[in-house]
C-alpha cells in the first residue's frame, strides 16, 4: 500500500460549527523540511470534483487509524480550492448535539484547537540538489484528507473563521428583514426589529459575561407578538 504522507498546517468558527481555514500554504519551509508549490493541488481537486465530493474532514488524522471511530469524520468540507495562497477550505462540524461534536466545538471557538492538516501522496516533486534547499519541492500531491489537527507541520495552515451569531453580516440581517416582512410585519417594524436584534447580539458580544438578553429583546418581542396578534385577529 502507498504511504500516505501527513502535513499539519493552523484561525475562527461560529455557533452554526462553519469555520474555514488554510490546508495547506504555499512557499515556505514546514516542519518535514518540505515546500508545497502552487499548482500542486490543481488535478487531485479536479479529480475529487469528478466525484461529486470533497476529501473527508477528520480529527488528528483520524488518530492515524488506531481506531474504527478515531476514522469517524468530525464533519464535512463544503468549499475547497487552491488561490495564490494555499490550500483553502471551508467546512462544516457536524453533530453538535453530541459529546464530540461538542468538545471539537468548544475547542475550534476557543482557539486551542486550530489547526489544519492535509493527508496526501506525492505525485511529483523536485529533490534537494544543495545542502540550503528544501528536502523536497512538491509539484503535485493526490489529496486524501484535510485533518483539524492541534499540531499543524505547516504552521501558517490555520483555521481563520468560526462563524457564531454575532458573525451575521449585513445581507444575513437584510434576509431577515425580508423574512419578517413576509411573516406580515411592516417595513418600518421588520427594520426596528433587526435593528434591535443586531444591537442586542452585539452588546453581548462585547460583554459575553453579562445577560443582556432581556434588554432591548422586550422590544422586539412585543413587536413580534403585536404583529402576530394582528395576524391571527
Amino acid at each position: 500500500m502507498e504511504r500516505i504522507e501527513v502535513k499539519f498546517a493552523a484561525d475562527d468558527v461560529k455557533s452554526t460549527g462553519e469555520f474555514a481555514g488554510y490546508g495547506a500554504v504555499f512557499g515556505n519551509v514546514d516542519a518535514y523540511g518540505d515546500v508545497i508549490r502552487e499548482g500542486a493541488f490543481h488535478a487531485t481537486l479536479a479529480d475529487w470534483k469528478q466525484t461529486g465530493k470533497l476529501p473527508p474532514m477528520l480529527l488528528q488524522h483520524g488518530g492515524m487509524g488506531l481506531t474504527d471511530g478515531d476514522q469517524m469524520p468530525i464533519g464535512k468540507w463544503t468549499k475547497m480550492a487552491e488561490d495564490s495562497r494555499g490550500l483553502y477550505a471551508e467546512g462544516k462540524l457536524i453533530n453538535l448535539d453530541t459529546e464530540r461534536g461538542k468538545t471539537v466545538y468548544g475547542a475550534l471557538k476557543e482557539g486551542v484547537l486550530d489547526g489544519l492538516s492535509i493527508g496526501y501522496r506525492t505525485k511529483d516533486f523536485t529533490p534537494r540538489s544543495k545542502p540550503e534547499d528544501p528536502r523536497r519541492v512538491l509539484k503535485a500531491v493526490d489529496l486524501v484528507e484535510l485533518s483539524v489537527v492541534t499540531f499543524p507541520a505547516n504552521g501558517k495552515a490555520r483555521i481563520s473563521s468560526v462563524k457564531s451569531a454575532v458573525d451575521m453580516t449585513s445581507e444575513d440581517f437584510r434576509d431577515l428583514e425580508a423574512t419578517l416582512r413576509t411573516k406580515g410585519l411592516s417595513r418600518a417594524d421588520a427594520v426596528k426589529a433587526v435593528s434591535g436584534l443586531r444591537e442586542w447580539l452585539q452588546r453581548d458580544a462585547e460583554e459575553p459575561g453579562k445577560s443582556l438578553r432581556e434588554e432591548g429583546f422586550a422590544d422586539i418581542a412585543a413587536l413580534l407578538r403585536r404583529n402576530i396578534a394582528n395576524l391571527t385577529t
